[in-house]
């Protein structure tokens, strides 16, 4: 207790530059821990961004392909799949569920997806996260859309409004548009965090009765164009769709499925296990979190450098203070640790400060991170790999604590007493 009361007094008569050491440690610690969160956050938003899919199927080409256009809508499909290949694979006893994608067509820069309400009732994000409607109802008629939450709060969206389609997927307005076939919107989600939130959703019908007098890829002319109010969902015939989710009813017969997929005769098609092949995808972008833990540890280096610049020039003016600690009695190994002892506790306050206003600051961010920018941040408590980063902070700074301890040990007495001008 004499020796912390010590400590203590010690650091009051060095206030100032105490509470300046204590903050430039505590913003190092928040530094590392919100880039940790940040890291971990990038990564469970990478990989969950899809959960409790078994297989992703689609026409044959890549696997890192197949899970960006249909998953993080990037990039476009060189081939559609046969409905008639999705609709003889669905039957298999082993599937529980299955969920159609229709991609190709885009709304101001967003993407537009061709499903059915079993999207609405079966896909699942971040673990069991479920898409829920933040007002309106699914898909029903024809000519009916659920928007993204991105979609309806960039575009000022409402339900009832009218919409037109572009053909085909580009970054803003397209060229041709499917004017005479505007779709209502009936219903907006929720916001995710994922890429759900900016993509338009409509029935695979829609998508069908979008291009029915299209030849060939070419927009219809004045004599060949079906206006959309003679155009009924029952009469709609799907042709085709660029991919599907399924989940099997027990996991063991995931591999085997895959398997049958990947050789099925009939069509070239790829089966792909989402939670693989993001794997593979982040650990492949690995190089970014190395340098995000490379930038933390470079500023808690400059942390260190500030207490140990701020304890190095105490010395000078603490000379009289170690000499009359001596002259009653301390040890070198006492003053040693007393040196120790004030940078541990200079480094503990950092630690606490810095953690405290990390969590604070996610706790206050997150909300607005997650509707803003998709961000989803994790609160609670430390992880295990944070809990390690504060350990080594505070091994770090009661090794930087050896340094002006050793120095102020090898100070004489007589130095401490002397009058130096």
């Amino acid at each position: 207790m004499v020796f912390l009361n010590l400590a203590l007094k010690s650091l009051k008569n060095r206030s100032l530059a105490s509470i300046l050491t204590v903050i430039s440690i505590a913003l190092s610690v928040t530094l590392l821990l919100s880039v940790e969160r940040a890291k971990r956050a990038a990564e469970d938003g990478f990989t969950q961004t899809i959960s409790q899919t078994d297989l992703i199927v689609g026409a044959r080409s890549g696997p890192t392909q197949l899970i960006l256009y249909t998953v993080f809508n990037m990039g476009n499909a060189t081939h559609n799949i046969s409905y008639q290949t999705y609709q003889d694979i669905k039957k298999n006893p082993a599937i529980e569920w299955t969920i159609p994608y229709s991609l190709g067509d885009g709304h101001r820069g967003f993407r537009v997806v061709g499903t059915t309400n079993d999207f609405f009732d079966h896909y699942r994000f971040r673990g069991d996260g479920k898409i829920e409607l933040q007002e309106g109802k699914t898909l029903e008629g024809l000519w009916d859309v659920v928007i993204g939450a991105d979609v309806a709060r960039k575009l000022g969206y409402k339900l009832g409004q009218k919409i037109v389609v572009a053909h085909g997927v580009t970054h803003g307005e397209g060229i041709q548009k499917h004017d005479d076939k505007p779709f209502t919107v009936v219903g907006i989600m929720k916001p995710t965090g994922t890429a759900l939130d900016q993509s338009l959703y409509v029935s695979l019908e829609g998508i069908e009765a979008m291009h029915i007098d299209w030849k060939d890829g070419a927009a219809p002319t004045p004599e060949t164009a079906i206006g959309a109010d003679k155009i009924k969902k029952e009469d709609i015939k799907i042709d085709q769709i660029t991919a599907f989710f399924l989940r099997t009813k027990s996991r063991i017969d995931t591999l085997r499925l895959q398997r049958e997929i990947n050789n099925y005769k009939e069509e070239p098609l790829l089966a792909i296990i989402p939670g693989v092949t993001l794997s593979e995808l982040w650990h492949s972008l690995s190089y970014v979190e190395q340098v995000l833990k490379a930038i933390s540890w470079m500023v808690v280096a400059v942390g260190f450098m500030a207490m140990l610049i701020a304890l190095t020039t105490s010395l000078n003016e603490r000379r009289r203070e170690m000499a009359i600690l001596r002259a009653l009695g301390a040890s070198t190994t006492k003053i040693l640790a007393l040196l120790v002892f004030e940078s541990t506790l200079l480094t503990l306050a950092g630690i606490v400060l810095g953690t405290a206003i990390a969590m604070i600051g996610t706790a206050i961010l997150r909300p607005w991170l997650e509707v803003e920018f998709g961000f989803y941040l994790e609160g609670g408590a430390l992880g295990t790999t944070e809990i390690v980063y504060l350990l080594a902070t505070l091994v770090g700074g009661i090794l930087i604590g050896l340094i002006p301890a050793y120095r102020a040990q090898k100070m004489a007495l007589k130095d401490g007493l002397s009058v130096k001008i």
